[in-house]
């Protein structure tokens, strides 16, 4: 009896010790930096458990859900869409998310991959159904700011952050993109016909510039030399008024003894004829010179 009594003591000691270690084993979660616990209590969330050390109640408390938290990214996708002038392109996107808040994913939505694409698919279409081609292609940038706005105002209530969405291509049907090429062919045929048409035009007034320079210099030069003139017969007629005959004679016989010297200046060996008057009229020059020297 009493070896009985001492088994059976033994026996409650090591359930009880059991026991302890089980509870400790049930109730200590260690949860890894990359991951978030949400813990239940008989079906209804108690509470979310971070990295590190954690302690539930045993039994009562159960891990239902563990969630990851580091960056996700969703499989590029490619949707159909029609811009305002009515042309089909099929868009294709990229989105990366982490889950921020386990306890609104788990309980809010069953498929997170498939909610994103679905939306990012209707924000797409609705963005670029407002916008032209032409506005699609040269304002990529505003609309991949728009559609992670949007996206991320929508995927906020399932506790999901959205790091970044791009849109990554824009294509277009054959028929579209030659209709494209042969606008842009016809574009690049017209600039360069203006361009060179306004080459030609300013190479006439370049050349207008230049015959009304020319014309202004040489009418220039005239005037000059009209002006010289002028002031040359002005001086010759105050002479004439202060000194009379004499003074007009003497700028005869200079004239003539200019005359004369250009004709002896000839080149090569002539003979020059020269009239007894010429002769006469050279030497009463000549005497007039001398006596003014």
């Amino acid at each position: 009896m009493d070896l009985q009594a001492l088994f059976g003591g033994d026996a409650v000691v090591i359930l009880i010790a059991l026991f302890l270690i089980v509870s400790v084993l049930l109730g200590v979660r260690i949860v890894p930096q990359s991951e978030k616990y949400v813990v239940e209590r008989f079906g209804r969330l108690q509470k979310v458990l971070g990295p590190g050390i954690n302690v539930i109640v045993p039994f009562l408390d159960t891990v239902a859900h563990k969630v990851s938290v580091l960056e996700r990214q969703l499989p590029n996708s490619r949707q159909d869409a029609i811009t305002a002038d009515n042309v089909l392109v099929q868009v294709e996107t990229s989105v990366f998310y982490r889950i921020m808040e386990p306890e609104k994913t788990v309980y809010r939505i069953r498929d997170v991959d498939a909610a994103i694409a679905t939306t990012v698919a209707g924000i797409v279409r609705s963005e670029i159904g407002s916008m032209e081609l032409d506005e699609v292609q040269s304002n990529r940038a505003r609309l991949t700011s728009k559609i992670r706005e949007s996206l991320s105002s929508v995927v906020d209530d399932w506790g999901i952050d959205v790091t970044r969405a791009e849109l990554l291509d824009v294509n277009l049907d054959e028929a579209t993109r030659a209709a494209m090429l042969q606008q842009l062919n016809a574009e690049r045929a017209r600039r360069a016909l203006v361009t060179e048409a306004e080459g030609k035009r300013r190479a006439v007034e370049l050349a207008a510039d230049g015959e009304l320079y020319a014309a202004e210099q040489e009418a220039k030069a005239r005037r000059i030399l009209a002006d010289a003139e002028a002031y040359a017969t002005g001086v010759i007629a105050e002479a004439i008024a202060r000194n009379g005959l004499e003074a007009a004679q003497y700028q005869v016989a200079l004239k003539q003894v200019e005359a004369l010297t250009k004709v002896g200046e000839g080149a090569g060996k002539q003979m020059v004829i020269v009239p007894a008057a010429a002769l006469d009229a050279f030497g009463e020059a000549f005497r007039m010179l001398k006596g003014k020297g």
